[in-house]
């Protein structure tokens, strides 16, 4: 399978295309196309064999392959950003933007005790992790994003009226026996059972959402504490290296609830499965 898409990339090739295709051309203005055509279609195969195998060229396929697909998941991304802060209230904007102000600080600073009077923008951002901090910003506002679909969830949902549906179902399964002889009942039966697990399911999804609302809050906090507490340590201790290991720990300690994010899909309609992070701090400001 893989060799085939190496060979198919060969064959693709442009290059490949127009030489192969003008054999062809030259194969019938010959008039001896029985002759000269098989000669041309032989060596297009042993191009494609010899191409198609070699090592350097399949690392250049994969290569591309992998930048698609990172361009991909770059706008996918960015489809995401931009859904996000059009969504997002007021405060909430406020609340990140606080945040994203806090991220830059701690990069500033970091940068100044690396290089004291350098101008920044000829230092180059190695030691510390852009990608952690986009990664931070990145969690934040999508758990911003997460509470303020919680709490339309949530107030839009009547817990009673879907109990009360799972009640009456109940109920009018009991009225239906198991009966193959009659096709009608057997269908309404099936359907009545269909439409009960999509309510108890209702149920279900209501219960996590109260459930993990507690929690999403109080990582919002956990988050925003943290970035202040790295900034804090960033001019305390004058260790950029730390300041680097941190932010990574913290990154890394948000994983579970990445797991909780994807888990309430069903309210927030986000998914961290095939996405990159968008590039947050090399913006100044994020506009919705």
């Amino acid at each position: 399978m893989r060799l085939g898409k190496y060979i198919k990339a060969a064959f693709m090739n442009h290059w490949n295309l127009l030489g192969f295709g003008a054999g062809l051309v030259f194969a019938f203005l010959t008039g001896k196309p029985d002759i000269v055509a098989p000669l041309v279609m032989a060596g297009e195969v042993a191009y494609l064999g010899l191409l198609g195998t070699h090592p350097k060229f399949q690392k250049a396929v994969d290569a591309q392959d992998a930048k698609r697909q990172r361009d991909s998941q770059a706008r996918t991304s960015d489809e995401a950003l931009k859904r996000i802060l059009r969504a997002l209230p007021a405060d909430s904007l406020r609340r990140y933007e606080s945040l994203h102000q806090r991220c830059r600080d701690l990069r500033r600073i970091t940068l100044d005790l690396r290089s004291p009077g350098r101008r920044r923008s000829a230092m180059p951002f190695e030691r510390l992790q852009l990608q952690g901090l986009d990664r931070l910003l990145w969690i934040f506002l999508r758990l911003l994003y997460t509470e303020w679909s919680l709490d339309r969830f949530l107030a839009h949902t009547d817990e009673d009226a879907i109990r009360d549906d799972v009640l009456r179902l109940e109920f009018r399964l009991k009225e239906f026996r198991d009966d193959e002889t009659n096709p009608r009942k057997m269908k309404a039966r099936e359907t009545i059972k269909d439409t009960l697990e999509t309510a108890r399911a209702r149920l279900d999804n209501l219960r996590k959402a109260r459930e993990n609302h507690e929690l999403v809050q109080l990582e919002l906090e956990r988050l925003e504490n943290k970035i202040s507490s790295l900034s804090e340590l960033a001019v305390s201790r004058q260790e950029p290296e730390f300041i680097t290991d941190q932010v990574d720990a913290v990154a890394t300690s948000m994983i579970e609830t990445e797991r909780t994010m994807n888990e309430l899909q069903f309210a927030t309609g986000l998914t961290t499965d095939d996405e990159s992070i968008p590039e947050l701090m090399s913006r100044d400001r994020v506009e919705a």
